[in-house]
């Protein structure tokens, strides 16, 4: 009777092998980490008062303040309760997570710094225009396609082209 005998380094090499195939395939599926959702994603600001900590816990020091509501932030990050955000401008910090919320919000071109965006009736370029929207006025997502996505505020309801959006990631459908 045959009996197969590997050296107890090839065995160490194989599981070392596999053991970084399998990692390699995690890293590449889309993270979810403590919240179970995931990372990056879109949410917004529900108070007027938000501390954005330097590190993930109260007794690290305040960075900065953000005063908007509803204002969209990027979860990049999470420890515990703790969320590492990202605004439209690059700026990073540490919030409590219900300090966060899920309804999503979007500023007109951020990175303009003039001109206005076309806000028409139907998702298409070719329907009527029904507002003009300048940079970095606050929206709220009702629904994107992947191209387009039907956005309101104060004063103003219509589609505009997904790509002059920061709050929503490209090609992404959200439905409200």
């Amino acid at each position: 009777m045959s009996i197969a005998r590997f050296p107890v380094k090839a065995l160490a090499l194989g599981a070392v092998l596999l053991a970084s195939c399998c990692g390699i395939a995690s890293a590449a599926a889309p993270s979810k980490d403590a919240s179970g959702l995931p990372v990056p994603r879109f949410v917004s600001l529900k108070s007027n008062h938000v501390n954005i900590r330097k590190g993930p816990g109260q007794d690290y020091p305040i960075a900065f303040i953000f005063v908007r509501a509803g204002l969209p932030v990027e979860i990049v990050q999470e420890f515990g309760n703790w969320r590492k955000i990202r605004d439209s401008e690059g700026d990073e910090g540490w919030v409590l997570h219900s300090l966060l919320s899920g309804r999503r919000t979007a500023l007109v071109t951020p990175w303009q710094k003039d001109g206005t965006m076309a806000l028409h009736r139907t998702a298409s370029d070719a329907d009527q225009v029904v507002a003009y929207l300048e940079p970095s006025v606050m929206t709220v997502v009702d629904k994107c396609s992947g191209s387009w996505c039907l956005v309101d505020g104060t004063g103003f309801r219509g589609w505009i082209e997904q790509e002059r959006l920061w709050g929503v990631y490209p090609q992404e459908k959200v439905d409200e």
